[in-house]
């Protein structure tokens, strides 16, 4: 058993590993780190938050989601805002520049993740995303006992 589950994580792990590889070199094309793309890319589906509601979505501290943002800001890609209904909390949401880099790039990038993934059938795809999904769900859930 220790075997099994061994070798499946060290080929997730490798098969992460490479697929991150190849995307980071896709985004790079755009001029943008992994992260900044990851900022325009959430911010373009589903438009404007709270800095701290896309570090939870991005999964990154506070902090280094507002160097992100910073430096997007600079380059006239996002913009912050305050909250109409609480002052205190600032809104980003991508300039009329950013949504033009979106529209741009965001189909070029799922061609990208589309040929890469080409090597699965459609169907294996599916099964993949299942079990992707029921193994990352137990592990949240197990993480969330430990926590509570």
């Amino acid at each position: 058993a220790a075997d099994r589950a061994l070798g499946m994580w060290v080929k997730l792990a490798r098969a992460s590993a490479t697929f991150n590889k190849a995307t980071v070199r896709d985004i790079r094309r755009y001029g943008l780190t992994q992260p900044q793309f990851a900022v325009v890319e959430c911010l373009g589906h589903l438009g404007g938050m709270p800095i701290g509601k896309l570090s939870r979505k991005m999964l990154v501290s506070g902090g280094n989601m507002t160097c992100v943002v910073d430096n997007l800001e600079k380059e006239g890609l996002v913009q912050r805002r305050h909250s109409e209904s609480d002052r205190r909390s600032v809104i980003v949401d991508l300039t009329d520049t950013g949504h033009a880099l979106f529209a741009e790039i965001f189909p070029q990038h799922a061609e990208c993740i589309v040929r890469l993934a080409s090597v699965l059938t459609p169907d294996e795809q599916e099964e993949l995303s299942r079990l992707l999904r029921k193994l990352g769900y137990s592990l949240q859930a197990a993480e969330q006992q430990v926590e509570d």
